[in-house]
């Protein structure tokens, strides 16, 4: 190698190794025994490392752009009455502790990490056990909220936090968290450009993940399980929801997905499967929905009056109590090319396509939303009766609620 790039690589390894922070060691038989102490000392870059043990010097204020990283799973215990870390300065990273007991508060929404006002932080691998709100971010940005365990144990309501809860936020990543026992399992409010990947939501009072005012968003690879319900998707524009799980949100106003004054959103590949309501829509316009699989619900898309210009192309509907239910004009809507798993119609050119149109709403649909008690005769041969006899010769299902082009087999994903 010529000498001039053996002096280039000199000079940067050198340099790196300037530039990079020194390590202060915080436990027992270490030079800190304090957070509070080996923060104070640390400078810019540093990276504080917290061996085992219960720490009870909460709240752990990070002022400064440092690392804390916890090693063993060192506990940080707020005795019941005070949050765990407050990051308050860029560029600080919070990894490896196990922040637990803050306590509940009627007053103030006390959390087990709270970042205020700042940009490029990383929130990773801890766990948090029965704190109010689990991680609060407000006002941050460019940060990382990755693979942390959010454990809470839901005494109501009124008295429960939200387990990852953004306000007025943009650019972050939820990456990778498992959060129960919460109120709201994820929680965005005016949060914008965001992702929410691969995350595990479940056993949550009120909602698996809830938004409001949150525009540019996306939510890919999410589980959202036996929550109060599932997802609820409140004055937004341009949301992304792809390949999610809705499963088991019951309940008697309980939705895998509901959407309320949403525009310009494409929800795709997503599964919603033994959900009271896979879709609950209300006020949105312009909204894909294709290629998702409406598994075994109890209805599967419900949609209420103001939609108008919305798709429904290419999905599955299987197994459903209802596969569709309409209030309102439908005529701006589209609903073509899908699978309906009760669909008896026939295919003569053998193209795949079903020769007679399909149409979703039965006249038991109605029965049922005016007299809800009726539902115990949904197997009863009146209501094949009653289902037949208005599929012969349609008076009161609505003629634009039909798919004209009904595919034979269901659709792999």
């Amino acid at each position: 190698m010529p000498r001039i790039l053996h002096l280039i690589l000199y000079f940067l390894l050198l340099s790196t190794c300037l530039s990079a922070g020194n390590i202060l060691h915080v436990g027992a038989g270490k030079p800190f025994t304090s957070i509070h102490r080996a923060i104070a000392a640390a400078k810019s870059g540093d990276q504080i490392i917290v061996y085992p043990g219960v720490y009870t010097e909460c709240p752990i204020l990070v002022n400064k752009p440092i690392t804390l990283s916890g090693y063993g799973l060192p506990v940080l215990d707020g005795m019941g009455e005070k949050e765990g870390i407050i990051i308050d300065a860029d560029s600080v990273t919070v990894e490896g502790f196990e922040i637990r007991n803050t306590g509940y508060s009627y007053i103030e929404d006390r959390a087990g990490i709270r970042v205020k006002k700042t940009k490029y932080f990383n929130i990773q691998n801890n766990r948090l056990i029965l704190t109010f709100f689990g991680i609060y971010l407000e006002h941050a940005k460019s940060g990382i909220v990755r693979n942390n365990a959010i454990l809470g144990k839901p005494l109501g309501e009124a008295n429960s936090g939200n387990g990852i809860h953004l306000w007025y936020c943009a650019d972050i990543d939820i990456d990778g968290n498992l959060i129960k026992g919460h109120r709201d399992g994820i929680y965005f409010e005016f949060a914008t450009k965001s992702r929410i990947r691969n995350n595990v939501s479940e056993n949550n009072l009120r909602y698996g993940l809830h938004f409001m005012f949150s525009n540019d968003d996306i939510y890919t690879r999410n589980t959202f399980r036996d929550n109060g319900a599932g997802v609820a998707v409140m004055f937004s524009r341009r949301i992304h929801m792809m390949n999610n799980l809705f499963h088991l949100n019951w309940g008697q106003a309980s939705y895998g997905l509901l959407l309320k004054e949403i525009y310009d959103a494409e929800i795709r590949n997503n599964v919603f499967q033994k959900n009271t309501i896979g879709i609950f829509t209300e006020g949105s316009n312009r909204i894909n929905y294709t290629d998702n699989d409406f598994l075994n619900n109890g209805w599967a898309v419900k949609v209420a009056g103001g939609c108008d210009k919305n798709n429904f192309i290419g999905n599955n509907f299987i197994g459903n109590s209802f596969d569709f239910a309409a209030v309102g004009n439908m005529h701006s809507n589209q609903i073509e090319k899908n699978f309906w798993g009760d669909y008896s119609g026939y295919d003569l050119d053998r193209n795949g396509i079903g020769d007679v149109p399909y149409r979703p709403i039965k006249l038991f649909n109605y029965v049922v939303d005016q007299t809800p008690e009726t539902i115990i005769l949904m197997r009863s041969l009146l209501v094949e009766i009653l289902n037949f006899s208005e599929k012969v010769s349609p008076v009161l299902t609505p003629a634009e609620v039909s798919d004209a082009a009904p595919f034979m087999h269901r659709y792999s994903r």
